[in-house]
């Protein structure tokens, strides 16, 4: 019984007993931060360099405005999210998606005039941007 009570007093060996486990926490802990953050990244990485659109036309239209035909060449779907002409913000029929190997023709609505250059810049939702100038007929 003695030796009993003297073991719960003796506090000697609890301290680095603690603090080592404490340490061990604190590195599984962050270790998994570090792991789970290292996936989120790479993995949007991975989309935003798989993601390959280009123009293959674009027509200017007296009715419509501006037609462009565009071609999905990379390995993720593609989800257009804002179109600017001359870096003002211009509709165009929403939502335009292209599934891989996919094109199609997004019109945007606008007024031209003849003679004048445009800078079309798409943008998709990861961020990708494609930018032409273009010189109306």
């Amino acid at each position: 019984m003695k030796t009993l009570k003297k073991f719960f007093r003796d506090k000697r060996a609890i301290t680095p007993v603690l603090s080592n486990l404490l340490l061990t926490v604190v590195a599984v802990a962050a270790m998994s931060i570090a792991t789970t953050a290292t996936y989120v990244i790479t993995t949007n990485l991975r989309e935003i360099m798989s993601e390959r659109i280009i123009i293959e036309d674009l027509w200017f239209n007296n009715s419509t405005g501006i037609s462009i035909y565009l071609r999905n060449i990379g390995k993720v779907a593609i989800h257009v999210s804002a179109v600017y002409v001359n870096h003002t913000s211009q509709s165009f029929v929403s939502p335009f998606d292209l599934e891989i190997d996919q094109h199609g023709w997004l019109n945007v609505s606008l007024a031209w005039t003849s003679d004048s250059i445009y800078y079309v810049d798409i943008v998709t939702t990861r961020g990708t941007h494609l930018v032409e100038y273009y010189k109306a007929p």
